[in-house]
């Protein structure tokens, strides 16, 4: 029988996010995220869209942009960010901290990394300092795998990830060094800011500018 309530380690995340975000300043819902293109507000719009929208109007909405997941999120994430205003996401996010969403074949834990990975795109780009609590991560990572290298289209030739606060490690070549969550950044295709990232490959994954 499906849950009718996301289990305590995904609604754990989903809270610990609100908190993160209802400190932020105007200026910070404004500040460019992680994400290209996105600022905080279109991350959270990004992460609260299940909440708002029906599974009908999101499978009309991807008919519209002709099957393609990422251009129709991506739209939905701007109209969102201009309609909406940064008390009401946070709002939405409070409000559905134990919602039963999952993505597609992902499960919880699918809605865990989801949760997971954009708020370290927030957190990250503002230079908060969030540690996504280990048992949640452990989850995060325990998922990670070749496919999600393909779908974030990120080039890993080379570069072995060597996490230095655990042990844990994905792929082989050149050591690229850093903490496990900013290298689940670095899976997911994400340029990290300077100082966050080691080793000899470490020019290839940070930001310029």
């Amino acid at each position: 029988m499906a849950r009718d309530t996301a289990p305590d380690w995904v609604a754990g995340e989903r809270r610990d996010l609100a908190s993160m975000l209802a400190g932020l300043t105007p200026e910070q819902w404004d500040a460019p995220s992680l994400c290209a293109g996105w600022r905080t507000r279109e991350v959270i719009a990004h992460i609260t869209m299940p909440y708002r929208l029906s599974t009908p109007r999101i499978l009309l909405k991807m008919v519209k942009a002709r099957g393609k997941f990422n251009r129709m999120s991506d739209a939905q994430a701007r109209e969102d960010a201009r309609t909406l205003t940064a008390d009401a996401l946070l709002r939405t996010l409070e409000e559905n901290v134990t919602h039963p969403w999952k993505p597609p074949g992902g499960g919880f834990e699918g809605a865990l990394s989801h949760d997971v990975i954009h708020g370290l795109d927030v957190s990250v780009a503002l230079g908060l300092g969030r540690r996504v609590p280990d048992d949640r991560l452990d989850r995060v990572l325990g998922g990670v795998g070749p496919k999600h290298v393909k779908y974030f289209g990120v080039d890993l030739t080379g570069v072995q990830l060597t996490a230095d606060d655990r042990t844990w490690t994905f792929g082989a070549g050149a050591p690229l060094r850093g903490s496990a969550q900013d290298l689940l950044l670095v899976l997911c295709g994400r340029r990290l800011p300077p100082g966050h990232l080691s080793g000899e490959p470490s020019a290839r994954f940070t930001a310029t500018g």
